[in-house]
């Protein structure tokens, strides 16, 4: 025989329990890292902070 089924599930469920604290760490961290965009102003849309509107500059080429 190849082992104890039930004690292979047992691995593979720890396993599967440490991969997700490892996941819920990195989230928590990505989401502390990200915290709020650039300093922008209250109420100011991040999307389109500091676009300004006209005629833009005409682009080199190549």
């Amino acid at each position: 025989m190849a082992g104890n089924p039930s004690v292979k599930k047992r691995e593979k469920e720890r396993a599967r329990k440490e991969r997700q604290e490892e996941k819920a760490v990195r989230r928590v961290e990505r989401k502390e890292k990200a915290g709020t965009p650039g300093g922008g102003e209250p109420g100011e849309d991040p999307d389109i902070a500091g676009i300004v509107p006209g005629p833009q500059p005409e682009q080199e080429l190549y």
